[in-house]
């Protein structure tokens, strides 16, 4: 019986490890120049084989790993970790991770929309304003596909992050604003939440925006991501007839041969490590991510901000509490010597001059009180001249 259960449980395992290994290699998706996408069913080894990276770059987009965000050019590919955006670029085709998260829907549907071929996108316009989609459409051909697709990627990333920053911005200026009117328990923990988020938010864009900045410091990372002008150099006949077959198998390497010829025209007639045009796409998009932090460190200060006012508040109530514990304090004094006098006066001792002067016993009251309040009158008055309480 035991050995029964032992073996429908290995089975069971090993149906859940099987099933798991089938979700792990269907979780890309493949779009290429030519608009075509599949879902790859294939390991992480075949994809180290597609697109020539090594196991180290690809580690860098497991999604049970915790890596910063990074944008790296390899000889053959792009490999792109923004957050949830986990990319590999080619010069002619992208993949995707995880193409079913509810976050990477948007950008797969975005690729689809602008990676498609040109004649396509123009062809519901081709009645109206033909002139001017076939002027796009010559300008679209000259961006080579990789910085289409790195566009569309850091679009995402950016709207994405800025997204998050506004619905951010959204609950924390209400939630400040009412925390000030009213310092209560439930608006301080509503408030930690917050900035806590804020917190975490700000060190993601953060490093969204040191991955750019860093790439835009360096001209020769830069030029790593040209990789339609490789492989245009490398298939170009003075690089000589013995390149190596970057893509057996992709049935568009003709076209896209042609493609990355004419894109890199210029660039291959000149300095070959001219970037100007990644360049300024990289600076646009720094621009954007650099504003999203600026928002966040303008909230940051507005809840610094508020935190000084709030702790001047309560430091104002403390010092009311230690007003009134003086004026307590002065008030117990006087009511002490009064009652000094009394008890004096209220002892059972005989004396002489107690007998027929009864009216001595109102003039030791009325002169008594008359003191305690005088003596509480001057400590008041010392205090405010003082300045240890307000006037």
């Amino acid at each position: 019986m035991a050995a029964a259960v032992a073996a429908v449980g290995e089975a069971a395992a090993a149906a859940a490890a099987a099933a798991k290994k089938r979700g792990a290699s269907r979780s890309w998706i493949l779009i290429d120049a030519s608009g075509d996408e599949r879902v790859l069913d294939a390991d992480k080894y075949a994809i180290m084989h597609r697109v020539d990276i090594n196991a180290r770059d690809l580690r860098i987009l497991d999604p049970l790993l915790s890596y910063p965000s990074t944008i790296l050019g390899r000889e053959r590919a792009i490999v792109l970790n923004l957050e949830h955006i986990k990319a590999i670029v080619t010069s002619e085709e992208v993949l995707l991770r995880d193409p079913s998260d509810e976050n990477v829907i948007p950008v797969v549907e975005e690729l689809r929309r602008r990676l498609a071929p040109s004649g396509a996108s123009h062809l519901d316009g081709k009645d109206n304003l033909s002139g001017q989609h076939d002027g796009e459409g010559a300008e679209d051909d000259e961006s080579p596909f990789e910085f289409r697709a790195l566009e569309v990627t850091l679009e995402a990333i950016c709207s994405f992050l800025d997204a998050r920053t506004t619905e951010l911005e959204t609950d924390a200026y209400p939630a400040l604003d009412e925390l000030t009117s009213k310092i209560s328990s439930r608006n301080l923990d509503r408030v930690r939440k917050l900035k806590s988020g804020m917190t975490r938010l700000t060190a993601r864009v953060q490093k969204v925006r040191d991955e750019l900045e860093q790439l835009l410091d360096d001209d020769d990372d830069m030029a790593d991501l040209y990789l339609s002008r490789k492989l245009a150099g490398a298939s170009s006949p003075i690089s000589g007839s013995g390149g190596p077959n970057w893509f057996p198998a992709s049935p568009t390497i003709g076209s896209k041969i042609s493609r990355a010829s004419r894109a890199s025209a210029a660039t291959m007639h000149g300095n070959e490590n001219d970037v100007e045009e990644l360049e300024m796409l990289l600076e646009a998009y720094f621009m954007q991510i650099d504003g999203t932090l600026n928002k966040l460190t303008t909230l940051r200060e507005y809840i610094d901000d508020t935190e000084d006012y709030i702790n001047i508040q309560l430091d104002n109530h403390r010092n009311q509490l230690i007003q009134l514990e003086l004026f307590l304090s002065s008030g117990t004094v006087c009511l002490s010597l009064y009652s000094l006098v009394a008890g004096i006066f209220g002892m059972n001792i005989p004396y002489t001059w107690n007998d027929d002067h009864g009216y001595v016993f109102k003039w030791v009251v009325l002169v008594s009180g008359l003191f305690c309040a005088f003596m509480f009158v001057s400590i008041v008055a010392y205090a405010r001249h003082k300045g240890l309480v307000g006037s």
